[in-house]
């Protein structure tokens, strides 16, 4: 920043939850999550996930991001955000 300029900085306050939900495999679960994500009103989760691979996949008005760590569906992460 130069003298004599001003900054325009946008604060927002930002809600963070935690879920331990892994029975993410069922159809129609991660939709659910996600209306839950908006119940509570949060901006973002993150969530323990027993799925292969990695990506993204849309649900509603989130995303949910999402990798395996190991080839026993154990200790995989994911985060479910709005998406603006």
């Amino acid at each position: 920043m130069f003298l004599g300029e001003t900054s325009r900085s946008t604060q927002r306050e930002m809600k963070i939850g935690t879920w331990n939900v892994t029975s993410l495999y069922r159809a129609g679960s991660l939709r659910a999550a996600a209306r839950e994500l908006a119940r509570y009103k949060l901006d973002v989760v993150g969530v323990q996930v027993r799925w292969d691979k990695r990506g993204t996949i849309r649900a509603g008005d989130c995303h949910f991001s999402y990798r395996k760590r190991n080839e026993n569906h154990q200790f995989g992460t994911g985060y479910l955000y709005i998406v603006e």
